[in-house]
């Protein structure tokens, strides 16, 4: 803990402007201390710059202290991005204070912005992990299982949002024959889907095979029975009353279907990451993916190229003899 020692030149007004705070403000008695805790570390730091007053700070002072104090080479304890930003703000109060009353001309630490948080890389299951979430589906012939199969191989084939894939009307759905076949041959079926994504956009995403097949059991044996049951709709998946399902009954068939296959933490934007992720693995553009995803900037797809570039890393570090 940094005490602030009587002798310091800024000892007089660290305490006129703890004082403010307590007096004319009428913070708590907590928080004046948790103010002081912050404060005595930042007077600590000026000390050693022979700084004798507020008036002298410069703002390159202001942003060498943070750096010190996320890093702790003062030997105090190295502060996280939330407790950074909270002595940030102290430092902050206090330097304006001091312009407010005169004592100095400007306030070096205006411009200072608070650490960035970490971006979190999204969760994307391995490619094991999503055939075992939809095999998970897969208990029954009955018109609920044949729904929720078709359902996460919808989610996980076009990587849609879930509002996008519950708000789907059956219209929206495109079996494509393309040319003309032989004789005994088969045509060739593209299967696409019409999104509607953020800001009413549309677009086009195709359907991979193994969700236009479990979307054609559902459309065949399962639809039309769940449809009976209500006063009928022309949204894509329904629930047992014939009703559009919930985008909060989707949510549970994946945890349902999740914890049958005994993986943890798994949402409807966990399908979409791994979509994202499996294609970038798999050699896909950023800028196809971006499409597909119906980001608008690509910036927001490329923190997809992060996993996998910490991927590369793990896989480097786990087989090269010399990389640890």
């Amino acid at each position: 803990m940094h005490v602030t020692s009587a002798a310091s030149p800024l000892a007089p007004q660290l305490g006129q402007y703890l004082a403010h705070l307590q007096i004319e403000r009428g913070l708590a008695a907590n928080t004046v201390a948790a103010y002081r805790r912050d404060l005595e570390r930042y007077v600590a730091h000026l000390d050693g710059l022979e700084k004798c007053t507020l008036a002298e700070v410069s703002e390159a002072n202001v942003a060498d202290y943070l750096a010190v104090i996320r890093e702790g080479t003062d030997g105090g304890k190295p502060l996280s991005v939330a407790s950074a930003t909270r002595a940030l703000a102290a430092v902050r109060g206090w330097h304006k204070f001091a312009q407010a009353e005169g004592v100095a001309l400007k306030d070096p630490a205006a411009a200072i912005r608070p650490p960035a948080k970490p971006r979190l890389l999204p969760k994307a299951l391995t490619v094991e992990q999503i055939a075992a979430l939809l095999d998970a589906t897969c208990v029954g012939d009955d018109p609920v299982s044949l729904r929720d199969h078709a359902l996460l191989e919808l989610l996980y084939s076009t990587g849609g949002r879930i509002s996008e894939i519950v708000g789907l009307d059956v219209d929206a759905l495109g079996w494509l024959g393309l040319g003309h076949a032989a004789e005994g041959e088969a045509i060739e079926r593209h299967s696409v889907v019409r999104l509607h994504g953020k800001g009413d956009k549309q677009r086009i995403v195709p359907v991979g095979s193994y969700a236009r097949d479990a979307l054609d059991a559902y459309l065949v044996r399962a639809r039309p029975v769940l449809a009976a049951r209500g006063i009928g709709t022309p949204v894509l998946f329904l629930n047992t009353r014939g009703k559009p399902l919930s985008r909060q009954s989707a949510w549970g068939v994946i945890q349902a279907a999740a914890e049958r296959a005994s993986l943890a933490d798994v949402s409807p934007h966990t399908l979409r990451h791994s979509f994202a992720t499996h294609l970038l693995n798999g050699g896909a553009d950023v800028r196809v993916v971006q499409e597909l995803l119906g980001h608008a900037s690509v910036t927001t797809t490329q923190i997809y190229t992060m996993v996998t570039a910490q991927t590369l890393r793990e896989v480097y570090a786990a087989s090269h003899p010399r990389a640890r």
